[in-house]
């Protein structure tokens, strides 16, 4: 597929107007919207600011691609825009950015998308491309200059590297979507190596799946290997090796770095047991990012499926009566005992997974299973959702030792670690662990706090209910919202429904207010703006959050407290009104079918709504030539 069939005329923008990076973003993406290229600006440019917060897409050189993989994507498509005077883009080389192209891309996109949208990516390492779209006059122009460098490459199986007298170096690349940066580093590496006078394989870990995958044959006569990646890489295959690993911008930028580091003979090998490989740069940006915080998101990302999926189901086959999944009793119903069966046994293996995905994250694949046990028997004894957390950790770091003791074993024993040594001895010492250490103290402070929980009432409850709401308006998604939402799962899984409750209707409020205020108070946004309010309803009455964000983002200090304020007063409302929802998503859908207190739960809802859109509309400033 050539790049011009993803670029056209009506997705190109000669003069790009807009003077910092959240404005050009959602000037491109009004771009692609009224091309006809996306259903929803809103969620999209969510999903641009997602994979901006993951790490810059300024790659430097005055190039910047943003891009998102997402469902409001019609059909793959590029939006070029060029500002002439250059706009701060956080970018890699800390210059400005002249050419930008935003890159859209459907979910489950076909493989020949994205090779057409990595090879993008390619040409703009390419300097003469570059001037030569600096310096293009009309649309037809930059048209003609891409599909000029749009040669068609041999495939990834083809380049494949035979062995030769040359020195002999493999590497992995990937960032969080697979679409841009990780052809960008794959073709930096390969560039400099070449220059540099050595044969390269590089593995490609993109939105397509693995590319150019290193057999261990490769790997076997290679003398280095170069993980330039921002994702999880499957990492014990290079045991015994010299390995750099590195954040994928830098094997855009460092390439000649990262390849004189792999054939460095000094350097320790690398142990499958141990993270202590990276270089330099690496190490500096991981101080300023809690690895423990990492490892959580990894386990709560993977168990929210099965949460949502599972309560949701739960709560629907309440709606049949309370006893209805009962078969003894005169409410029950085939169907509703069905349904509660289903999303019960869902709902069950939240703690597994989350424990599990935790010990992963931190141990690689032979941490999943002595997680998975010690979460299953956090559920089993009573600790719940906390003994769940602790397994996780446990299980990981133990794991992390275990490979580090076996070390020192014969190599004929190799093969028999990952089937029968890692996960014998990292079950039964974390099952031993959790059963005589952890599991008695952690299952009486997860009694008490229910227990505690339980009892609350009135200034306690409301306190509660203020506090969590609040939380889920701070970062509209990050950290913050997430760990207010992660205890109120906790406590649902306990019987206790006043914090998700809480949570839901914090979500809730900061789309819904933003809806409100550029409805009531149209001067004081633009025209996109405005056009966004009826997109903001659905998803706020959807409890996603996300929508608020780009709002969030082009003014932080007016938006974010009027959203808290409102937030904090929805939670505290719902828990005075003695509302409750059983359910960990589905905002009013599952409050105004489910939820007890229905009509006080919308009650609270508009009254949060109402009151953070009007503080944002009387701290905002009417827009000029609105």
């Amino acid at each position: 597929m050539r790049i011009t069939e993803l670029l056209t005329t009506g997705t190109i923008n000669m003069d790009v107007s807009s003077t910092d990076k959240n404005s050009v973003i959602r000037e491109l993406t009004e771009g692609l919207f009224k091309a006809a290229r996306i259903t929803d600006m809103d969620k999209f440019e969510a999903a641009i600011h997602k994979r901006e917060s993951q790490s810059t897409t300024g790659v430097g050189d005055g190039i910047a691609i943003p891009h998102a993989q997402t469902a409001e994507v019609r059909e793959p498509a590029i939006m070029f825009g060029r500002s002439e005077s250059g706009i701060d883009y956080d970018s890699m080389d800390g210059q400005p950015a002249y050419l930008f192209f935003m890159i859209a891309a459907p979910e489950g996109q076909a493989t020949t998308h994205l090779d057409a949208l990595a090879k993008l990516s390619t040409i703009l390492m390419n300097g003469e491309a570059r001037e030569k779209l600096m310096a293009a006059k009309t649309e037809e122009e930059v048209i003609q200059t891409i599909d000029f460098y749009d040669e068609s490459e041999p495939t990834e199986e083809e380049t494949a590297t035979e062995a030769s007298d040359k020195p002999f170096i493999v590497a992995v690349t990937a960032c969080p979507t697979g679409i841009a940066h990780t052809y960008m580093a794959a073709d930096a590496i390969k560039k400099k190596a070449g220059e540099l006078g050595y044969d390269i394989k590089v593995e490609t870990n993109g939105s397509a799946g693995v590319k150019n995958a290193l057999t261990s044959e490769d790997i076997e006569r290679a003398a280095g290997v170069i993980v330039a990646a921002d994702t999880n890489v499957e990492m014990a295959r290079f045991d015994g090796k010299n390995v750099v690993e590195a954040p994928v911008a830098d094997g855009i930028k460092r390439p000649e770095e990262l390849i004189s580091q792999s054939i460095d003979n000094d350097r320790p090998a690398y142990s499958a047991g141990s993270k202590k490989q990276k270089n330099d740069s690496q190490e500096g940006a991981s101080k300023g990012k809690s690895s423990i915080y990492k490892h959580l998101m990894s386990g709560v990302s993977n168990m929210l499926p099965f949460v949502v999926a599972g309560g949701i189901l739960i709560a629907i086959s309440f709606m049949f009566g309370i006893h209805s999944a009962n078969p003894e009793h005169a409410e029950y119903n085939p169907l509703a005992e069905m349904i509660n069966f289903i999303g019960s046994n869902a709902f069950e293996l939240m703690i597994p997974i989350l424990a599990g995905f935790i010990a992963m994250s931190i141990a690689d694949r032979p941490g999943l299973a002595p997680g998975m046990v010690g979460g299953l028997m956090a559920a089993a004894m009573g600790s719940g959702f906390l003994g769940g957390l602790i397994a996780g950790f446990l299980a990981g770091y133990l794991m992390v030792g275990i490979k580090k003791v076996l070390e020192s074993l014969p190599q004929v024993l190799e093969g028999l670690k990952p089937v029968l040594l890692y996960p014998l001895i990292g079950v039964f010492l974390t099952g031993l662990i959790m059963y005589y250490i952890v599991d008695p103290p952690a299952t009486a402070l997860n009694e008490w706090m229910n227990t505690t929980l339980g009892n609350m009432s009135g200034g306690n409850i409301v306190l509660l209910g203020a506090i969590v709401g609040g939380m889920m308006a701070v970062d509209m998604g990050g950290p913050v919202n997430k760990a207010a939402y992660a205890f109120g799962i906790a406590a649902l899984s306990a019987g206790n429904p006043e914090p998700i409750t809480a949570a839901m209707i914090g979500g809730m409020v900061p789309p819904l207010a933003i809806a409100f205020a550029t409805m009531v108070f149209r001067n004081r946004f633009t025209k996109v703006e405005r056009s966004s309010g009826p997109t903001n309803l659905i998803m706020g009455a959807s409890f996603i959050t996300e929508g608020a964000i780009p709002f969030a983002a082009a003014d932080p200090v007016r938006v974010i407290p009027s959203m808290i304020i409102g937030s904090a007063t929805a939670g505290a409302l719902a828990m005075a009104f003695a509302t409750s929802i059983n359910a960990p998503h589905g905002g009013l859908f599952v409050a105004l079918t489910i939820g007890e207190g229905k009509m006080m739960f919308l009650v609270a809802l508009l009254i949060g709504a109402i009151l953070s859109g009007i503080i944002l509309g009387l701290l905002k400033k009417p827009v000029e030539n609105n």
